[in-house]
């Protein structure tokens, strides 16, 4: 049997308003839940689900994994971000193959723009 990339589970205070911003940012549709938690996409989707997982205490410190989100225009996106609740963090990346721009959801969970 292969391994399969399914998704990825995302602590959050707040599941749902967490959600709404990824659903926005991504145009990923909630699925099938369990209560107290939103799963954006099913299993089988040709994407891996995003779900968002209820905890009772804030993130401290630098989460270890990220997303990347591959954009066409990098300061269209990062007003889109910033327009649906999250920020810019200030950490920027010009490399000669294309630009990386680190943003936070309204959780500051962090990930990166990248516009190859």
């Amino acid at each position: 049997m292969a391994n399969v990339w399914s998704g990825v589970t995302i602590d959050c205070l707040d599941p749902e308003r967490v959600a709404r911003f990824w659903s926005a940012l991504l145009g990923r549709e909630s699925g099938p839940s369990q209560e107290g938690w939103v799963y954006l996409g099913e299993r089988g989707d040709p994407q891996p689900r995003l779900v968002f997982q209820p905890v009772p205490e804030p993130q401290t410190g630098k989460v270890r994994i990220h997303l990347d989100i591959s954009v066409g225009d990098i300061d269209a996106a990062m007003t889109a971000v910033i327009n649906l609740g999250g920020r810019f963090t200030g950490e920027r990346h010009d490399y000669d193959e294309g630009v990386v721009v680190v943003m936070a959801d309204p959780e500051d969970h962090e990930f990166c723009l990248v516009e190859y």
